[in-house]
């Protein structure tokens, strides 16, 4: 079995280390035959003693089984400016083809700080992609530190002594332990490599103009206006002083350390600013500058180059193109805004520096602050993944909030962003969501899809709370700042308007809260305080007369109802009540609150800090509480192992045939209906007759859309009835016995060729599309996800028995639902595959046709490993 590693792997990978440094890692060529033996004579003899196993002499023999990758060999190289290559993995095929012999060797500057682990992964996953299931590796037992990364690495590992040698042998299978490992090795170095950014001790704005209304001059006084901690130092090419502070004509000449470098030059000449920053040791650069990969293919080179310029000096980078950062935690305000960043608790990562731009607007007037503030811009480096690992341990976070525009690793994302949602609300808004750009599909699977479903997908099952206007993010992120968490979703209203209170009522239906009635308990203290005329029924009715006594008194009586999760406290100004009052009446009873007291005041002065204009916005806020509180009162869920046939696709793209694809389904266990195929009328009749009365006859054609081409006929009740109807199909038939008992349900996969596969279910039959109600699931699929899939939406009322039917079998749905998704993990080849109808009745459940599109497709995807 050869590697098939020249196609499937990028030319680079960059790895990022335990301190926050990086490295890029590729693979070997004849090339480097000389700077590897330059690196084996820079290793310490002890080292060189360790890696050889006592032999210490270097040549050209020792490096030429390193210096190519061959159909069964692989060796990564990793390099700095500094050194040269400064580290080097491979791996070797021994004689069983599942098995490798695998070595490592590092710079003596860099051990210590898990070069070699990340090394072992990457090797690790090229391995696992070539069918190589085990490495075996020689280990001195004076290697401690070997010894350790194979130990620590996450894989299974077996050790044994003999001949003076440790043969370690570790089985790659990735397991759950392994993936838990590994984000935390990530998790760990992202912290460490973020620091700079947020918490600098000095910073240097190179392109720091004196002149007014430059950016780069703009930008330099914010961060003096600000009261940053630290040192800032203005670096321009005249060496100007800037708002009082001396300038610099290089970076070289700031007689300091430098933590952060902010660069605003042109965008040509960026690179020889950044290399002048990287130079003097800068590990955090912010690039303001555009000029890159948004202007098209001469700025996506220029991008490229400068990351291979900051990966070969182990720094990470922000932007280009972007507005800046800022951290009130060292009160930096390093970007070009025009207005400062209001402090508090949620902390903001936006791909669009003119949405930041929109929400400082906004945040001042409604209360909301901010921890920290990141503009992405082209996101060549530093992402939301990255941002989402450090603000989880932020103790000046309490909220996150996302604008995405694109996603690089959205599986990465999804694991991030569900463990950072268990501790802290994640707010989301994404651009880009309309059909437009969509791919045709002729499947109905792939019709319903679309960039957007997985989107949703994502965010629902990583806990992510999606909101669609900017108004709806300010919103939502002055509640979770300013309220408790939100237990469940009944909801009470409290208002000195009937009229009022009817339209809140409607609002948080659409929000998916509900309006419980109140105890006789709470209607009775009610009752004991209002006026006659008064309403104590949800919504509570105060009349148009109640002044802030009557909110102070109501409010607690509802809030102590242990049927009620949350009160919307409406306030409209009357002639004869006083907003000051009502609203610190309100405010006195929230802050004492366990539950949240959500005000909505509507006066022609707009509502006050940490209150509601409309009732609508608030009821829309509290909707994605309660989402939030739903999710969290979920189990993480485990993705269960089922028992699959091993099975090789046809090496042509498109279509299966009908044998093709009930071979495929056969060995993932899909239940299918019985079937035979016949070429001709008569041998159609034959089939029937094996079959049983009534049957179905199909057209044979591969991926053909039956009922819509005429391909179908179902009910046929003799042998004569089916030959006519295989006649008038024409050509090869399918035969099947024609069932309709049970609900028609639809079950699928689709390939989304950023977010990977989606499985997807719902109403089946020929109105799948026009209902359009399918929700998709990223696969792999947990217990939780299928128990969600089945239990919401329009397929669920089907699943339960809808209109006196009796429930479907929802073991054996969650068994197919589990088998989709590990077929679609299995094989990415598979970018559509359609079970409709799929008829589910008590005791199981059956696919009625289907359809299978295979094609090689490369995914996108990035040169970040973490």
């Amino acid at each position: 079995m050869a590697l098939e590693l020249a196609t499937s792997r990028p030319a680079t990978e960059d790895v990022i280390l335990r301190d926050g440094s990086t490295l890029r890692l590729r693979p070997a060529t004849p090339d480097d035959a000389d700077a590897l033996i330059r690196f084996f004579l820079r290793l310490s003899p002890e080292s060189r003693y360790l890696r050889f196993q006592g032999a210490t002499n270097v040549g050209l023999h020792t490096v030429q089984p390193f210096a190519t990758t061959g159909p069964d060999t692989l060796s990564l190289v990793a390099e700095r400016v500094d050194e040269e290559i400064v580290a080097l993995a491979s791996f070797a095929r021994l004689r069983d083809p599942r098995r490798a012999e695998v070595a490592f060797a590092v710079s003596d500057a860099l051990q210590g700080r898990g070069v070699g682990t990340r090394l072992l992964e990457r090797l690790a996953a090229h391995a696992g992609g070539a069918g190589i299931e085990q490495f075996v590796a020689q280990v001195l037992p004076q290697n401690v530190a070997m010894l350790k990364v194979f130990a620590d690495a996450g894989f299974e590992t077996h050790r044994q002594l003999e001949g003076g040698v440790v043969e370690v042998r570790l089985d790659l299978a990735t397991t759950s332990a392994y993936r838990e490992l590994t984000d935390e090795r990530d998790h760990v170095a992202v912290l460490a490599s973020l620091e700079p950014f947020f918490k600098p001790r000095s910073v240097a704005v190179i392109g720091a103009s004196a002149r007014r209304g430059t950016i780069g001059g703009e930008l330099f006084r914010n961060i003096l206006e600000s009261d940053f901690d630290g040192a800032a130092y203005p670096v321009n090419a005249k060496a100007q002083p800037v708002g009082g502070v001396p300038g610099y004509a290089s970076v070289d000449d700031v007689p300091a350390a430098i933590d952060l470098a902010v660069v605003c030059v042109p965008g040509a000449a960026v690179l020889d600013a950044a290399e002048s920053a990287l130079k003097k040791g800068v590990k955090a650069l912010c690039i303001v500058s555009a000029g890159f990969a948004e202007v098209g293919a001469e700025g996506r080179a220029r991008q490229e180059e400068l990351l291979a310029l900051v990966r070969a000096h182990g720094a990470r980078l922000i932007g280009p193109n972007c507005l800046g950062i800022a951290s009130t935690a060292v009160h930096l305000n390093a970007t070009f805004a025009g207005r400062k960043f209001p402090e508090g608790r949620a902390a903001f990562s936006s791909q669009s520096g003119a949405l930041g731009i929109a929400l400082l607007e906004q945040a001042e007037a409604r209360g909301l602050g901010v921890s920290s503030f990141v503009s992405v811009g082209n996101k060549a480096d530093v992402s939301s993944n990255d941002l989402l690992e450090y603000w989880q341990d932020d103790p000046d976070t309490d909220l996150v909030l996302l604008y995405l525009e694109s996603f690089g690793n959205p599986a990465k994302f999804a694991r991030i962003a569900s463990r950072v949602a268990r501790d802290k609300p994640i707010l989301a808004m994404r651009s880009g969501t309309s059909g437009a750009g969509a791919k045709a599909a002729r499947s109905h699977t792939a019709a319903l899809a679309g960039s957007d479903a997985a989107v949703e997908a994502l965010f629902r099952q990583a806990g992510v709370l999606r909101v669609r206007t900017l108004e709806e993010l300010i919103d939502a992120s002055v509640l979770f700042t300013t309220q408790p968490p939100l237990a469940g979703n009944r909801v009470a209203v409290v208002t000195n308007a009937g009229g009022l209170g009817i339209l809140c009522a409607d609002a948080a239906d659409a929000a998916g809260l509900v309006l419980p009635e109140l105890a006789p308990a709470t209607r009775e203290a009610l009752d004991s305080m209002l006026p006659a005329e008064a309403s104590s029924a949800n919504p509570v009715d105060l009349l148009g007369s109640a002044s802030g006594v009557a909110y102070e008194k109501a409010l607690p009586i509802v809030l102590a109802d242990p049927g009620v999760d949350a009160v919307i406290a409406l306030f409209v100004l009357t002639v004869v009540a006083d907003t000051a009052g009502v609203v610190a009446a309100i405010e006195r009873v929230r802050a004492n609150a366990t539950k949240p007291v959500v005000p909505v005041v509507i006066s022609a002065d707009g509502a006050p800090h940490g209150a509601f204009s409309y009732p609508e916005s608030a009821a829309r806020a509290l909707g994605l509480a309660a989402q939030r509180a739903a999710w969290l009162r979920r189990p993480v869920g485990v993705v269960p192992d089922v028992d699959v046939e091993p099975h090789t696709l046809p090496a042509t793209d498109g279509w299966l045939d009908p044998q093709q694809t009930r071979a495929l389904l056969t060995a993932y266990g899909i239940p299918l209906v019985p079937e035979l195929t016949a070429e001709t009328p008569e041998l159609a009749a034959a089939a029937a007759r094996v079959l049983g009365l009534p049957a179905v006859v199909k057209t044979a054609a591969a991926g053909a859309h039956k009922t819509e081409s005429g391909g179908v006929a179902l009910d046929l009740r003799s042998e004569g009835e089916v030959a006519r109807a295989a006649e008038q199909i024409g050509g090869a038939v399918i035969v099947q016995p024609y069932l309709t008992n049970g609900a028609e349900l639809l079950a699928g996969v689709v390939q989304d060729p950023v977010f990977g596969p989606l499985v997807a279910f719902g109403p089946g039959g020929t109105l799948a599309e026009l209902i359009g109600s399918a929700r998709f699931a990223l696969a792999p699929l947990t217990d939780v996800d299928v128990d969600v899939a089945l239990t919401t939406g329009k397929a669920a009322k089907l699943v339960a028995g809808w209109r006196g039917a009796p429930p479907a079998d929802t073991a054996a749905l969650a068994d197919l639902l589990h088998r989709l998704s590990r077929l679609s993990v299995d094989l990415p080849e598979v970018v559509e595959l359609d079970l409709n109808p799929v008829l589910a009745g008590p005791d199981g459940c059956v696919a009625v046709d289907a359809r299978v599109r295979v094609e090689r497709v490369e995914r996108s995807g990035t040169v970040k490993t973490w």
